[in-house]
């Protein structure tokens, strides 16, 4: 049987991904007709909206009745269907072999390549990047780039909003960009020319971010936007958690720019200088671009604006991160000295998902061999010699992509050309170690993954050079100087003949590989994404596509071969592995990777922020060129779950259910299903909720808080704390409302369920929570009021309180008149900005009444102007 009479069925979502993002699409949906596959919009949702392929089965002028492949039918208008020209993967294998080997100087040249590059398309065995798949031979103006970096915006609105025009035009068609706001002046930094103060770098990133949320890239996904700063940046604090403003930067991925200084000086508790240079400067307009090193260098002036810990900063990037998972961090000093690039062209900011740091005007084009395809079951080994062909061959389709794509922007076309990056990555690898029953981040799975990614990084390699013997080298290529970068004297020590090859013939581009997170692509093809274990073998996909069920193939399969009986322990998935799992089999793979990773930390709700930090300098320790961590729910919506969110609707509605009933008293049909003791995890856990008694007895603890005084009560239920009450700040204040909250909050916490561990577990999750300051010393800081809480309860447990110890002054029992007078005498003997609110414009804990109006000590916000 040929290759061309293999087909490939694709079914459910994979079917749906196929024609959505891929397959060629007819611009004129009018051609529709009885008996074309569609897909047809089921749910119009601006966010969430849902597509089912079917079959058109009756149409009447422009109205449609489309037959969903689940049997249910649709009325729909024609003009709102996706109709495609491709139908099946082997369609969409035939054009891109041809549209990459029309560049071939010759047609006999043509006719090889063109069968070489279908025979490693042909079966998944590489899956082009999509912007490839969705656009070579198919349109002359969606850009074969994934990857792209512009320029730092110049410190102008012009500069500004031709930045917008140029992201604005490289998104609409198709392609995904980073952009680094460094060189944007500081918020409240002086602008002679409207005789004003500037907004500051933050608050552009809003207006790329709220740009990038309208730009629907060929009708089936959003633009993509990775927003960066520099740790020397004086707005680097807001920057970090401006995501916890809701609606400041909703579309678009943060990453923090660190320095190998920087890290030394969180390592030893040094003060850090955030500095902007001088806009006075002659010629500052035409001249900074955003590089502080070079500026420097030059001789030119910089303006201190304050100084800091650093161990400020990285505890608000680590806070952040573990509350939300953002910002990432790049380690972007050490990402330039392993550079290939780094003596001509540095890297100044990556693409949206991090895999990829570019230059100012640098692209990339991706691709991913799928690793799941090269298993040979004889010898129970990779398929190392097939891996290899492929390899040559994949290296030289995406050369292939830098002559055949379009270019927008003609500076592009130069800075590619000059250096021709593309990036090989890979898919289905956690496929193929349960193939090879190697469990992913063992010690084992290690030395597999070092001796795996550094044998394609060789084929790559070579295969570069022999391109470049027949094609001529990358234009910028000065072999001596390419040798020295951080990357090529670690390939040229193992792989000498890579660094001979190179002297001999040239190479033909200066970076090769890439590991992208394939999350759409690997989806399709049914495998493992990028270098990501499964994230689950069975699991909910929310996407543009709607909500899918998802099984994997291998486990299920392995399932239904053995009845009755437990996968095995090398079938592993994300969250069956420690954070510390994660990021040293990443570190193993970017040993090999010249360019960067796509890889998140996976870790469970109940990691730390500790635990955070000890991941976050671990992977620097261990030479990743970045870091991101996804704690299990810490985002109100995961594109994958692991279970569906109309059951958890349901079970929520019962738990609710349960809650009015045992706090009036009554007993419900609801309230029987969840409330009696079960089994979790072999052992019996009470979940009845803890009414609570007439009187409770306990002790109130006064610890000063960044806000002030907090008198924090702590009642006792049978010898276990079950209630807290805080009063901190004035009555009416922002501080007092959230206090209130939080302790209304932990007390239902505490009188749910198994409670003898809960106070513990509390203690976990609020120790160390910072806010915007600090008060204190050493064992006596705090950070915030949740870290008081957490405190006074520690100071509570390791207290003996007996059943005969005297009755301490109870929130619930004693008087408000004589607690505000307590705490308001107290208050006489303090700064009058002890007791402070949040200011609506910054955030910071500064808001204080001064001349009867609130105003802002931080940021000089007043209320009353």
């Amino acid at each position: 049987m040929s290759m061309n009479e293999r087909k490939q069925k694709l079914e459910g979502l994979s079917e749906k991904i196929f024609l959505d993002r891929y397959a060629w699409k007819d611009a004129d949906s009018s051609h529709a007709k009885v008996g074309d596959v569609v897909l047809v919009l089921t749910k119009d949702d601006p966010k969430f909206p849902t597509k089912e392929v079917g079959e058109i089965v009756n149409r009447d002028g422009n109205k449609v009745t489309v037959k969903t492949r689940r049997g249910e039918l649709v009325e729909s208008d024609v003009e709102r269907l996706t109709l495609n020209i491709e139908k099946t993967p082997e369609e969409m294998w035939d054009r891109l072999a041809g549209a990459m080997a029309s560049v071939e100087e010759t047609p006999e040249l043509q006719e090889e390549w063109r069968e070489k590059f279908r025979s490693v398309l042909d079966d998944w065995k590489l899956v082009p990047g999509g912007r490839i798949a969705a656009g070579a031979g198919a349109s002359d103006e969606l850009t074969l780039f994934n990857c792209y970096v512009i320029p730092s915006p110049k410190d102008s609105r012009g500069g500004i909003m031709a930045t917008l025009s140029e992201m604005t035009e490289i998104m609409a068609r198709g392609g995904g960009v980073g952009i680094n706001l460094s060189s944007l002046r500081p918020r409240r930094a002086i602008v002679k020319g409207v005789n004003g103060s500037s907004s500051g770098a933050v608050s552009w990133g809003g207006l790329f971010s709220y740009t990038t949320g309208l730009i629907e890239q060929g009708g089936s996904r959003r633009g993509a936007l990775m927003l960066m700063i520099n740790d020397w940046h004086p707005d680097v604090l807001d920057f970090i958690t401006v995501k916890q403003t809701m609606g400041q930067v909703t579309n678009a991925n943060l990453s923090v720019c660190v320095s190998n200084d920087f890290m030394k000086a969180v390592k030893e508790d040094l003060d850090w200088e955030l500095v902007f240079p001088d806009t006075n400067e002659p010629n500052y307009d035409e001249i900074w671009d955003g590089d502080l090193d070079k500026w420097k260098k030059e001789g030119r002036a910089v303006i201190h604006y304050r100084t800091v810990k650093a161990r400020e900063i990285w505890h608000t990037i680590i806070e952040s991160a573990w509350k939300s998972a953002e910002p990432g961090v790049v380690f972007m000093e050490y990402y330039n000295q392993m550079s290939n690039s780094w003596y001509f062209n540095p890297i100044i900011c990556t693409n949206p998902c991090g895999e990829q740091g570019l230059p100012a005007w640098g692209v990339c084009n991706l691709s991913a061999i799928n690793l799941s395809k090269f298993y040979d079951e004889d010898k129970q080994d990779v398929a190392w010699d097939d891996l290899a062909l492929t390899t040559h061959y994949s290296v030289r389709f995406l050369d292939n992509v830098i002559a055949k794509t379009p270019y927008h922007f003609e500076e592009n076309e130069k800075n590619q050309k000059n250096e021709r990056r593309v990036g090989l990555g890979t898919m289905g690898l956690a496929e193929l170690m349960i193939k090879l029953k190697v469990r992913y981040g063992s010690p084992e799975s290690l030395e597999f993954l070092d001796k795996l990614y550094g044998f394609i990084a060789r084929e790559a390699y070579l295969a570069s050079t022999e391109i470049a013997k027949e094609k001529g080298s990358f234009q910028a290529l000065d072999a001596e100087l390419y040798l020295q970068s951080g990357f090529m004297k670690n390939m040229t020590e193992v792989y000498p003949e890579v660094g001979a090859a190179i002297r001999e013939n040239g190479i033909r581009n200066v970076t090769i590989i890439t590991q992208a997170p394939t999350g759409s692509t690997g989806t399709m093809v049914g495998t493992s994404t990028g270098i990501e274990p499964y994230f689950a073998f069975k699991y909910f996909r929310q996407s543009r596509l709607g909500f899918d069920e998802q099984f994997v193939p291998i486990a299920q399969n392995w399932l239904d071969a053995h009845p009755g009986e437990q996968l095995p322990d090398y079938f592993v998935t994300a969250m069956d592995l420690s954070a510390e799992d994660h990021i040293r089999a990443q570190a193993a793979i970017q040993r090999w990777v010249d360019s960067s990773i796509s890889k998140t930390a996976n870790c469970p709700s109940d990691f730390t922020v500790e635990d955070t930090k000890r991941l976050y300098e671990l992977a620097f320790d261990l030479g990743c060129k970045g870091v991101t961590i996804y704690r299990d729910g810490s985002r109100d919506v995961q594109v994958l779950q692991t279970e569906n969110k109309e059951d958890k609707k349901q079970d929520e509605k019962q738990t609710a259910a349960a809650d009015e009933a045992a706090s009036t008293g009554e007993t419900s049909v609801a309230t029987q299903s969840i409330a009696p003791a079960g089994v979790s995890g072999g052992k019996v856990v009470d979940n009845q909720y803890k009414r609570r008694p007439q009187v409770l007895r306990g002790a109130t603890y006064k610890i000063n808080t960044p806000f002030g005084m907090a008198y924090i009560t702590i009642n006792d239920l049978n010898g276990i704390p079950s209630e807290i009450f805080l009063n901190v700040g004035k009555a009416g204040s922002d501080v007092f409302a959230m206090a209130e909250a939080l302790g209304r909050v932990c007390s239902l916490f505490l009188r749910y369920g198994d409670h003898g561990q809960k106070a513990e577990l509390l203690i976990k999750h609020l120790k160390g929570i910072g806010g915007s300051g600090a008060i204190g010393f050493g064992p006596n800081r705090v950070e915030s009021i949740a870290d008081a809480v957490a405190k006074a309860l520690e100071i509570h447990l390791q207290s003996d309180f007996g059943d005969d110890h005297d009755p301490a002054p109870v929130a619930a029992t004693l008087a408000q008149e004589t607690a505000d007078h307590d705490i308001a005498a107290d208050n006489r003997y303090r700064d009058p900005e002890a007791s402070r609110d949040l200011c609506p414009s910054c955030g910071s804990a500064t808001l204080i009444n001064i001349e009867g109006c609130k105003t802002c000590g931080n940021c000089g916000y007043s209320k009353c102007s």
